[in-house]
């Protein structure tokens, strides 16, 4: 991962996007340039960088094709808030369902998220610190008070005596280095922990929106007061509640907050998938369900055009989010989308069907690959797996031949044929295959196990 987007050229997106992504050379291109085209945004002339929008884009492509993948990995190399929603689960404004601001909300939410988990990074030294003296305290109570002198006249009759006081002290600081050199780590405590004092709010009432509700959950909340109980933990536990509890309390959810906002606002990423389903599928006539998608779209078109959306951290504007748009298109067309929303994704993509040397590819190369996530699973029992080159390529063929005949759902197929390559390797791991064996995926193996895939034509049973 490159460190930062000021050191991202197009070039460099690609070649980060080529480590996960096999092929699609024309669709790395465009959302290279995309993501490249946000800091030339925030590095134009003030007098002009609120009128630079962002080039959304419309992928089109089969299912298992890498349109997700792209915009997920897109987002990570950009070290962006990313969302994705798929269009077919949104409905018409009036009706019961999720409604479309409901995607900003949610990318909103993961800006937080990401802004809160950096910032407790930066605390986490001092949180660290304050978290020690807590166990400390737990195991060894400090002696409160002390005697000024030994012959104080004026002394607390109550206060310790100095030996005392320094006795405590000295075992405190041995009890310090065995918490510092983990060897008390099993050793139970008694502590205090935050606990919510609000259980789920449910609000009823006629024409009550996403938002509004939140906004009343919030506000109870806030007026509750904060709980806590005692729970009997392990110091290793310990250490980790308090961890999260301490960090919480050193950031300025404040700034969190506004940070967050300007994050989603500047470099957010909301994948809208399926959005071929919305589209009317023919211009004329139109009743049913044409209506409600179409309605659905001109939903979705003040969001993409650049509207404010209401959310529990703030308003925020959307003028400059991306959006990536995808779809397979079967049935309707772009053109079937309402001309308004079509023209809000400019950039067009059409993503290539998989061959069976992508598939190949696919298993061998990225990082990500389904091989190297198979020989990590067996390698965690202590079984080495390996695959031999012309088994690879018996897999890619046989994935490569169900797509054809029965329905071709690019790589997720490559998921179904390895499953049932390995299923009996992995339930016989550790029972009659035990630790330090070493199994090689050769093509006769292959063919043995997925002979069947190959001759049975009616592999329903095999569709994800």
């Amino acid at each position: 991962m490159l460190d930062s987007i000021e050191y991202l050229t197009p070039a460099q997106i690609v070649e980060e996007l080529d480590k996960y992504i096999i092929g699609q050379k024309d669709a790395k291109r465009n959302v290279a340039i995309a993501l490249r085209n946000r800091w030339r945004r925030m590095n134009a002339d003030e007098s002009i960088r609120k009128e630079i929008v962002p080039n959304n884009i419309l992928m089109i492509g089969a299912t298992g094709v890498g349109k997700t993948e792209i915009a997920r990995r897109l987002a990570k190399i950009a070290d962006a808030p990313f969302t994705k929603v798929e269009a077919s689960k949104f409905t018409e404004v009036g009706y019961v369902g999720r409604d479309v601001e409901s995607m900003v909300r949610d990318l909103v939410e993961q800006a937080v998220n990401m802004v809160k988990t950096r910032k407790k990074e930066e605390v986490k030294q001092k949180a660290a610190e304050v978290v020690e003296d807590i166990i400390l305290d737990a195991l060894i109570p400090p002696i409160q008070g002390r005697a000024s002198t030994p012959y104080s006249t004026t002394a607390d009759s109550n206060a310790m005596p100095d030996n005392d006081y320094e006795l405590n002290e000295r075992t405190r600081e041995k009890f310090r280095d065995k918490i510092r050199n983990g060897e008390l780590e099993d050793r139970k405590i008694e502590i205090k922990v935050q606990q919510s004092s609000m259980p789920g709010v449910g609000v009823m009432g006629p024409g009550m929106d996403e938002a509004s509700m939140m906004n009343i959950q919030e506000m109870i909340s806030g007026m509750m007061p904060k709980k806590t109980k005692k729970r009997k933990v392990t110091i290793a536990e310990a250490r980790k509640i308090l961890l999260e509890e301490e960090a919480a309390k050193l950031i300025d959810m404040d700034e969190v907050k506004e940070e967050a906002i300007h994050k989603a606002e500047n470099s957010g990423v909301i994948f809208i998938d399926e959005i071929d389903k919305v589209a009317s599928s023919s211009k004329k006539g139109g009743g049913g369900p044409d209506v409600s998608r179409e309605g659905v779209q001109r939903d979705l078109l003040p969001i993409v055009e650049g509207s404010t959306v209401n959310t529990k951290y703030g308003i925020i504007n959307t003028d400059h989010i991306l959006f990536i748009a995808a779809g397979a298109f079967h049935v309707a067309k772009p053109s079937d989308l309402i001309p308004e929303l079509q023209g809000r994704f400019p950039i067009r993509v059409e993503l290539q069907s998989l061959t069976k040397e992508d598939f190949y590819q696919i298993l061998k190369f990225p990082k990500n690959a389904l091989t190297k996530q198979y020989v990590a699973l067996l390698a965690a029992e202590g079984v080495e797996l390996s695959f031999a080159d012309e088994a690879l390529d018996e897999i890619a063929a046989i994935a490569y031949e169900v797509n054809a005949e029965i329905e071709n759902i690019g790589a997720r197929r490559l998921h179904t044929v390895m499953s049932r390559l390995l299923n009996d390797i992995l339930f016989d791991v550790p029972d009659k295959i035990s630790a330090n064996a070493k199994i090689v995926v050769t093509r006769e193996m292959v063919l043995e196990r997925l002979s069947d895939m190959v001759r049975n034509r009616d592999l329903s049973q095999y569709i994800l």
